[in-house]
C-alpha cells in the first residue's frame, strides 16, 4: 500500500480537502524506484481494473478498503499515461469509465485571480456546469465557491447520489472547488454536497445554474446556454442607433404567471412560448414599446412573486425551458417591442438549499443580523463588501444582457440596499465607519455595477427602483451619481394616487399633490409608474381606487392617465389597469378578461391604446422628458376649479401640445387658456369621447386662438373641458 491509512480513511469518510492528490494517476517514489499509481474509490464495487491506454492491457486493483477503495501499482512505468477503469459488481456485471481525476483543472490562474479581486465579469462562462471536452473526452466540468468548505462534492444520478463519490478540487487562496466527469451531458441533475468545518452537510443547489427543476424540486440541471439561434438583429441594431433619453418609453408591466391562463387546462400558465405569441400581439395593439417581467429569475414560492431569488442565472421552470426564454425575448423583438426584467440584488431567501450559510458560514449575506437580514421580507441581505460576491451580483446583471438579449434591468429595491437603517429601529442597525447611515458597500457596488453593464451595453437600461431622495441617482458616477439611466419616480405615484382618490369637492384643497413633483422633476430620469405594488395588499386595483359612481370612476381614470401621459417622464402600466380590473391583482389567477365584455371596460381600453398611439407620434411628449425645458405651466392656479393646464415642448420649439386636465365631475364650457402661438389648435384627444364610454363633451375638433392674452401669453383658446377628463390639443 502506497498510501497512509488516516489520508485513505479521510477520504472514505469523505472527509478529505484535497481528492486529486489521493485519487487518479501519480508518480510516486518507492523502495528508490519511480513507479505510477493509480488510485480509485468507487462505492458499491466488487472489483476494479485498470486498462493503459486504448485497447491496453487490463490490471487488476487491489481494494484496500472494503468501502471501494483501490489502488494499482506500474512498477516500470516513469511517465503518467492515459487509462481507463473498469468497475465490476457482485453480478459480475463491468463497466468501463473515464477517471475524473485523470483530468487537469479548467480554471487558469488568471480566471481565479480576477474572480478573487471581484473582476470576472463572465464567470458564468467558467463557473456552474458547462459540457465540455478534456483530451478529446466529453463530459461535464463544475465549478463552485465555497472557501470555508472542508469538502465539496458532485452529487446527482450520475453517482446516486453519494457525495462520497466525487469529492472536487479545491482551488486555495480562493476557495473554488471543480472537477470535470467524463460521460455526463446535457439534462444532468445535480447538487453539491458540502462539509462544513464543524462537520455538517449541506445540500446545494449551484448558484450558477442555467436551469433548475421545477418547484418543489430544487436540483440543478446541466443546460448548453449557447445553443439557441438569434433572430433580432435587426431589433439590436436599431437599438444600438437609438437613445433611451429622448425616445417614446411606454412600459407594460406583466407578471408572467397570470397576465393570461389556460382555464380549460387546470387553469394553468401560459408557457414562455405561448405567452410570446399572445403577449405580443396584445402590446402592439396597445402600442405599448417595452414589455417589464415581473422577475423570472428561479424562485421557490409563488406567493413572492419572483422577488425571492434562489436561481440568478435560471430562468424559472415554471413557464418552459431557458430556450423557451429565449424564445420569448426573441420574438418579442421581431415584433419590435423591448424587454426589461425586474431583477433583485439586494437580498435573498432564507431556502436552505440555495445561498443562505452556502459553505456553512454567511458567504453571501453577513454574520450580524444587524447587517444580514432584513427585517421587512424576512430574507437576507448580500455582503457587497465582499469581492465574490459584488463578482457574482454584476456578472450576473451581465449575462441576462449577453446571453438573453435584454433591453433594461430594473433594480429592485435599491433604497433598502442604500441605507444601514432601512426599516430598521434604533439599536438595530450597525453605522458605518464614518458614523453614517449609508451603506458605503452598497454603493459603490451600485456605482460599479453600472459602470460595468453601460460599458459592456451602452444602448441598454439600468433602471432604479428608489423610494427616497437620494440625490443623483440616475446621473453618471463620474458626476457623483450612482450610474442608473432611469429611476421609477416613487414620490410623484405616491401624491398624484393620493390626490385622485379624493372625492372631487376636496381636491381643490390638494392641489399641490399635482403640482409639487415638477418642483424636481428634471433631477433625474423619471419613469411615472402606476405599479403592480399599487393594486395589492388591500390598496384596490386602480380602477377601484377611483371615487364616486360607476360613470365617475372610469372617468377619473381616464383623467389621470391622460394627466400621466402629459406629465414630463417615460410611462410605466402594470397589466389590467388598461381595462379596468376592479379587483386586486391576484398572482395565481388570470386577469379579467370578461370584463371586456362590457362597453366601460372596452373604452378605456381603447382610450389607452390612442393614448399610447398619440404618445409615440408626438415628439413633443417624449423628446424633453428630462430637461425644463420641455415643460411649461399655463396655469396651475385654478384650485377652485381643479383645473390645470400645460406645454410639452419637443427638440422643434415650434412643436408643443397644450393638456388641460379636468379634475372635477362639473364640465367648463368656454373656458379660456393662454396659448404660446396663433393658429388652430387641433383637439388630438379627449378622454370624454364616446369611444371611451365618456360623455362626449368636446371642441368639434379643435379651436382657432385669439389675440386676447392670457395666462402670461399673447394669444388663447377658448375651449370646453368635460367633466373629469384630460384634452391634448396641438397648433396645426
Amino acid at each position: 500500500m502506497t498510501l497512509d491509512k488516516e489520508v485513505m480513511d479521510a477520504l472514505v469518510q469523505a472527509r478529505h480537502s484535497d481528492p486529486f492528490a489521493v485519487l487518479g494517476q501519480h508518480i510516486i517514489r518507492q523502495d528508490s524506484k519511480t513507479s505510477v499509481v493509480v488510485r480509485a474509490f468507487v462505492p458499491g464495487t466488487q472489483n476494479m481494473y485498470v486498462r493503459s491506454g486504448v485497447n491496453g492491457a487490463v490490471q487488476p486493483m487491489q481494494m484496500l478498503h472494503a468501502d471501494g477503495f483501490f489502488e494499482a501499482v506500474f512498477p516500470r512505468r516513469k511517465k503518467l499515461f492515459p487509462y481507463t477503469l473498469i468497475s465490476e459488481d457482485h453480478d459480475g456485471n463491468q463497466h468501463e469509465f473515464e477517471d475524473p481525476y485523470r483530468f487537469p483543472p479548467a480554471l487558469s490562474d488568471f480566471d481565479l485571480h480576477l474572480f478573487g479581486e471581484g473582476n470576472f465579469f463572465r464567470m458564468y462562462e467558467k463557473f456552474g456546469a458547462h459540457v465540455m471536452e478534456m483530451d478529446g473526452v466529453s463530459g461535464v466540468h463544475f465549478a463552485v465557491w465555497a472557501p470555508n468548505a472542508e469538502r465539496v462534492s458532485l452529487i446527482g444520478a450520475c453517482n446516486g447520489w453519494d457525495g462520497r463519490r466525487y469529492p472536487m478540487r479545491l482551488h486555495p487562496g480562493v476557495g473554488v472547488w471543480e472537477i470535470f466527469i467524463p460521460g455526463l451531458g446535457e439534462g444532468e441533475i445535480y447538487k453539491y454536497e458540502i462539509r462544513t468545518r464543524d462537520g455538517h452537510l449541506r445540500i446545494k443547489s449551484d448558484p450558477l445554474a442555467f436551469r433548475s427543476e421545477l418547484r418543489p424540486a430544487t436540483a440543478s440541471i446541466v443546460h448548453t446556454i449557447d445553443q439557441f439561434t438569434w433572430n433580432d438583429e435587426d431589433w439590436l441594431q436599431q437599438r444600438r442607433s437609438a437613445s433611451v433619453t429622448d425616445a417614446p418609453l411606454a412600459i407594460y408591466e406583466v407578471h408572467p404567471g397570470s397576465w393570461r391562463r389556460v382555464p380549460h387546462e387546470d387553469n394553468r400558465p401560459l408557457t414562455y412560448r405561448e405567452l410570446a405569441h399572445e403577449l405580443a400581439d396584445y402590446v402592439k395593439s396597445m402600442g405599448y414599446t417595452h414589455v417589464e417581467l415581473m422577475p423570472i429569475t428561479e424562485h421557490p414560492f409563488d406567493g413572492s412573486w419572483g422577488y425571492q431569488t434562489t436561481g440568478y442565472y435560471a430562468p424559472t421552470s415554471r413557464y418552459g425551458t431557458p430556450d423557451d426564454f429565449k424564445y420569448f425575448v426573441d420574438y418579442m423583438h421581431k415584433n419590435n417591442i423591448g424587454v426589461i426584467l425586474d431583477w433583485v440584488p439586494a437580498h435573498f431567501p432564507k431556502d436552505d438549499f440555495a445561498l443562505r450559510r452556502f459553505d456553512g458560514t454567511a458567504l453571501y449575506e453577513h454574520e450580524d443580523p444587524r447587517q444580514g437580514e432584513h427585517p421587512d421580507w424576512g430574507t437576507l441581505i448580500f455582503n457587497y463588501g465582499r469581492n465574490e460576491v459584488r463578482n457574482f451580483l454584476i456578472a450576473n446583471a451581465l449575462f441576462w444582457f449577453d446571453e438573453y438579449h435584454i433591453d433594461g434591468l430594473r433594480v429592485d429595491a435599491v433604497a433598502s440596499m442604500l441605507y444601514l437603517d432601512y426599516s430598521r429601529e434604533e439599536g438595530q442597525w450597525i453605522p458605518n465607519k464614518y458614523g453614517g447611515r449609508e451603506n458605503l458597500d452598497a454603493i459603490d457596488f451600485l456605482k460599479k455595477l453600472n459602470e460595468t453593464v453601460y460599458e459592456a451595453h451602452p444602448d441598454i437600461m439600468m433602471i432604479a427602483e428608489e423610494s427616497t431622495s437620494w440625490p443623483a441617482v440616475s446621473r453618471p458616477v463620474y458626476l457623483g451619481g450612482l450610474g442608473f439611466g432611469l429611476k421609477w419616480n416613487m414620490g410623484w405615484m405616491n401624491d398624484f394616487l393620493e390626490y385622485i382618490e379624493y372625492d372631487p369637492i376636496h381636491r381643490k384643497y390638494h392641489q399641490n399633490l399635482l403640482t409639487f413633483g415638477l418642483l424636481y422633476a428634471f433631477t433625474e430620469n423619471f419613469v411615472l409608474v402606476l405599479s403592480h405594488d399599487e393594486v395589492v395588499h388591500g390598496k384596490k386595483a386602480l380602477l377601484d381606487k377611483m371615487p364616486g359612481d360607476l360613470w365617475q370612476k372610469f372617468a377619473n381614470l381616464r383623467a389621470a392617465y391622460g394627466f400621466m401621459y402629459g406629465h414630463p417622464g417615460k410611462k410605466l402600466l402594470f397589466m389590467g389597469g388598461e381595462f379596468g380590473q376592479w379587483q386586486e391583482w391576484q398572482h395565481d389567477q388570470s386577469l379579467d378578461w370578461h370584463l371586456l365584455e362590457y362597453k366601460e371596460h372596452q373604452g378605456l381600453q381603447q382610450y389607452v391604446r390612442d393614448l399610447n398611439r398619440l404618445y409615440r407620434q408626438t415628439p413633443a411628449l417624449w423628446q424633453k422628458d428630462f430637461t425644463g425645458d420641455g415643460f411649461q405651466w399655463i396655469d396651475f392656479q385654478d384650485a377652485e376649479n381643479s383645473i390645470i393646464s400645460f406645454i410639452r415642448r419637443g427638440n422643434d420649439p415650434d412643436d408643443f401640445v397644450v393638456v388641460v386636465c379636468n379634475f372635477t365631475p362639473v364640465p367648463r364650457f368656454n373656458y379660456k387658456v393662454g396659448v404660446p402661438a396663433p393658429g388652430h389648435y387641433a383637439e388630438l384627444l379627449n378622454s370624454d369621447s364616446e369611444h371611451y364610454a365618456g360623455g362626449n363633451i368636446g371642441n368639434f375638433g379643435g379651436v382657432d386662438s385669439t389675440d386676447d392674452a392670457c395666462h402670461g401669453f399673447p394669444h388663447s383658446i377658448r375651449i370646453a373641458i368635460p367633466p373629469l377628463a384630460t384634452i391634448f390639443f396641438k397648433k396645426t
